[in-house]
C-alpha cells in the first residue's frame, strides 16, 4: 500500500508516472539484489525527484533523490525508472550512425518502404499507391470452336466491357493488354479477383521469372527479348532539311555528318542520344526517327519506358549503363535487344490475362492468326492453357534471332582475332559476354517456369477435361495437350541456352587466345633481340678493347682491319655456341625429325598413287 505522501506526490508532480513505484531496497542493506538489465535510450535526462526526500515501504526508509544525469564514468547503483517500470539507461554520448530513411536512391520500386504491408489492393481506389495513368490498347479475344470475336478496347472501354456477362457461346477469352496503367489492372483484378501480391508483381517490372499458384488462378511472370533495329536521327533531320533549306545548305551538313561518322568510326550513333529502337507507330520527338510497319493489333509504343538489355534490370549506375550501350557489339550493326517483363494469369474459369509492356503486337500477330483457322490446334482446343503455352512459345521464338545475331558477332571477332589479335578486342569479348550473361539469365528460368506447368498437368480423362475447363471451382487445368506442347517450348529453351553458353566460351576462349598470342610475339620479339645481343657483344668487346690508346700498335697503323676480324669470327662463334648451345641442338633434332615425317608422308602419298592406279587401271590377265 503507498503513502499517502507518494499518492499526493504523484498527482501533484508532472514529471512522475501516474502508476506506483515498485519498493525499493534499502541501499544501506549488506544484501542487495540483483538490477535488471539495462536499456539504453534517446530520450532526454531527468531528474527523478518528490516533494518529500523520502518514502516510506513497508517500513524501510528509501531515498527517491536520484539524479539521472550523471557523469559517464560514474558508476550509480540504481538507474532511473520508465513509466512501465522498466529500468533504462541515458546515451551519454552521440550515435555514430544514422539509420537511413530515403531509399528511392537505391530501390526504384515507387512507394516501397521497409515493413510496408505486401501486395496491391484492387478495391481500395488507388491500390494504396500512387500510380501514373496509361493509355493501353486492349485486345480481347472470345472464342469458340464455332465462332470467333475480337474487340479493340482502351481502358474506358475495358473497364465497360468486363461489367458485361460474358456471353455463353464463349469458351475461351484472351485478354491481351499492352502497356500497364492501374485503372485497367484494377478493373481486371476485380474482375477475375486476383490475388493482391500478384498485381503488386505487374507494377512492379524489377521481378524474377516464376509462376505462382493462387486459389483460382496461376500467374506467371517471365521477360521478354527481342532484337530491334537502332534508327540514326541524322539522315531523317538531313531529309527534312531537303524540304526547308537549300540544296548548298543539305550537302553542307551532309557532308558535315559523314565527316563526323567517320571520326566517330561507327555507322550508328549512341541509341540514348541519337538513336530510338524500332517499334511501333507513335508520336515522334524532336530529333527520333521511327520505322514501324503496322499491323493493325496493339501499336502501343513510348520510347522513354523501352528499355534495351543493359537497361533492364540493371543498377541505378546510369554511366555504367550508357557506356556499356555505347560500346556494344550490336550498336555497330544497328541493333539493339530490347527487353520487357511479361505477366501472365490463367484463370480456373478458361481465360488467359496477358499483361506487355511494349510488345503485345508481336505476340498477337501470329496467334490471331491461328485462332482465325477453325483447322488448328488452338481454336479447335478451347484451353486457356493452351493459349498460354502459345503466348510463351512466341516469346521464346522472338528470342532466337537474339542468339543467331550474338553468333554472327562472335564469329566476326574470331576472324579478327585470329588473323591480328589486338588488346581492344577483349574490350569488346567482355561487353559481349556480359550482354550474353544477362540474356542467360532471363531465358534460363523459363525452363523451370515450363517444368512447374507441365508437372501441374491434370489426370482427369479429356471428357472430364472439356467439362472442367469452364468450371470456375475446378481450378486451373493444365491439359494433357498442353503438356506435350510444352515440352516443345522447353525444348527451344535449352536450344537458345545451349548456343548461348557456346558463345560464351567461345568469346573467352578468344580472350585467352588474345593474351597467349600477343605474350607469344613479345617472347618471338625478346628472343631475336638476345640473338641479336648475342652476336654484337663480343664484337662491342672487342672494338672497346681496340679502341684503348696502345703506346705502339703495327697494325693500327698501317690501317689493316684483317687482324680484327681474325680476332672477333672466332670469339663470335665460340660465343655463339657457348651460349646458344640448347637452341643449335633442339633445333639440329627437330630439323631431322620433320625431315623423317616427311619422308613417311612422301611414301605413304606414293602408295596410295599407286594403289588408286591399280584400281583405275587393272591389270590385265
Amino acid at each position: 500500500m503507498d503513502s499517502p505522501n507518494s499518492s499526493s506526490h504523484s498527482s501533484s508532480s508532472s514529471s512522475m508516472a501516474t502508476e506506483a513505484f515498485p519498493s525499493f531496497p534499502n541501499p544501506n542493506a549488506t544484501h542487495r539484489p540483483s538490477i535488471p538489465d539495462v536499456i539504453s535510450t534517446s530520450s532526454a535526462p531527468t531528474t527523478v525527484g518528490a516533494s518529500e526526500n523520502s518514502r516510506t515501504e513497508n517500513g524501510e526508509h528509501v531515498d527517491l533523490n536520484i539524479d539521472v544525469a550523471l557523469a559517464p564514468n560514474s558508476a550509480p547503483h540504481i538507474t532511473p525508472l520508465s513509466p512501465s517500470g522498466v529500468l533504462r539507461h541515458r546515451n551519454t554520448r552521440t550515435n555514430t550512425f544514422r539509420t537511413l530513411e530515403e531509399f528511392e536512391e537505391f530501390e526504384r520500386r515507387p512507394g516501397w518502404r521497409p515493413g510496408a504491408e505486401p501486395g496491391i489492393d484492387p478495391k481500395r481506389p488507388d491500390g494504396g499507391h500512387d500510380y501514373i495513368h496509361t493509355e493501353c490498347q486492349i485486345t480481347v479475344v472470345d472464342f469458340s470452336r464455332e465462332d470467333l470475336q475480337i474487340h479493340e478496347l482502351n481502358n474506358a472501354e475495358l473497364i465497360e466491357f468486363v461489367r458485361r456477362p460474358q456471353p455463353s457461346w464463349v469458351q475461351c477469352r484472351w485478354i491481351n493488354v499492352n502497356g500497364l496503367s492501374w485503372d485497367v489492372i484494377q478493373a481486371l483484378g476485380r474482375y477475375k479477383d486476383l490475388h493482391r501480391l500478384a498485381i503488386e508483381d505487374i507494377m512492379n517490372t524489377r521481378n524474377r521469372t516464376k509462376v505462382d499458384w493462387y486459389p483460382g488462378h496461376a500467374f506467371l511472370i517471365l521477360s521478354c527479348l527481342k532484337l530491334v533495329r537502332l534508327i540514326d536521327d541524322d539522315s531523317d533531320s538531313s531529309d527534312e532539311g531537303d524540304f526547308e533549306e537549300g540544296s548548298n545548305e543539305s550537302a553542307v551538313r551532309s557532308t558535315r555528318n559523314k565527316f563526323q561518322r567517320w571520326i566517330r568510326g561507327k555507322k550508328i550513333q549512341h541509341p540514348t542520344t541519337a538513336s530510338v529502337l524500332e517499334k511501333g507507330p507513335g508520336p515522334s520527338t524532336p530529333g527520333q526517327g521511327f520505322m514501324h510497319q503496322p499491323t493493325g493489333l496493339s501499336d502501343l509504343f513510348n520510347p522513354n519506358t523501352l528499355r534495351t538489355l543493359q537497361q533492364y534490370h540493371a543498377a541505378p549506375n546510369a554511366a555504367r549503363t550508357e557506356y556499356m550501350e555505347k560500346h556494344s557489339a550490336l550498336a555497330a550493326k544497328g541493333l539493339a535487344v530490347s527487353a520487357e517483363q511479361v505477366a501472365m494469369f490463367i484463370t480456373s474459369d478458361n481465360t488467359v490475362i496477358a499483361f506487355f509492356e511494349q510488345s503485345a503486337d508481336t505476340v498477337e500477330e501470329p496467334i490471331l492468326a491461328r485462332l482465325q483457322s477453325p483447322t488448328t490446334i488452338l481454336r479447335k482446343s478451347c484451353d486457356a492453357s493452351m493459349v498460354a503455352q502459345a503466348v510463351i512459345d512466341a516469346i521464346i521464338d522472338i528470342a532466337i534471332p537474339v542468339t543467331a545475331v550474338y553468333a554472327d558477332i562472335v564469329g566476326d571477332l574470331e576472324l579478327d582475332v585470329l588473323t591480328h589479335p589486338n588488346v581492344k578486342h577483349t574490350k569488346s569479348l567482355y561487353i559481349i559476354i556480359s550482354e550474353i550473361n544477362k540474356v542467360f539469365s532471363f531465358v534460363n528460368p523459363i525452363q523451370a517456369l515450363i517444368s512447374s506447368l507441365r508437372d501441374h498437368k491434370t489426370k482427369l480423362s479429356p471428357e472430364a477435361v472439356s467439362r472442367e475447363l469452364q468450371n470456375p471451382l475446378g481450378g486451373v487445368i493444365i491439359t494433357p495437350m498442353t503438356y506435350t506442347y510444352l515440352g516443345d517450348v522447353y525444348d527451344h529453351c535449352v536450344l537458345i541456352t545451349e548456343n548461348l553458353t557456346q558463345i560464351k566460351e567461345s568469346a573467352n576462349h578468344m580472350i585467352d587466345l588474345i593474351f597467349n598470342t600477343i605474350a607469344t610475339y613479345q617472347n618471338e620479339s625478346m628472343k631475336q633481340l638476345t640473338i641479336v645481343t648475342i652476336i654484337f657483344l663480343p664484337l662491342t668487346f672487342i672494338t672497346g678493347y681496340f679502341g684503348q690508346n696502345f703506346g705502339k700498335f703495327p697494325e693500327a697503323d698501317e690501317n689493316n682491319s684483317t687482324y680484327f676480324w681474325k680476332i672477333a669470327i672466332p670469339v663470335v662463334v665460340g660465343t655463339v655456341i657457348v651460349l646458344m648451345r640448347d637452341i643449335i641442338y633442339d633445333s639440329c633434332v627437330t630439323f631431322f625429325q620433320r625431315r623423317h615425317i616427311v619422308g613417311i608422308r612422301k611414301r605413304k602419298k606414293s602408295m596410295e598413287a599407286r594403289r588408286r592406279d591399280r584400281l583405275q587401271f587393272p591389270r590385265k590377265s
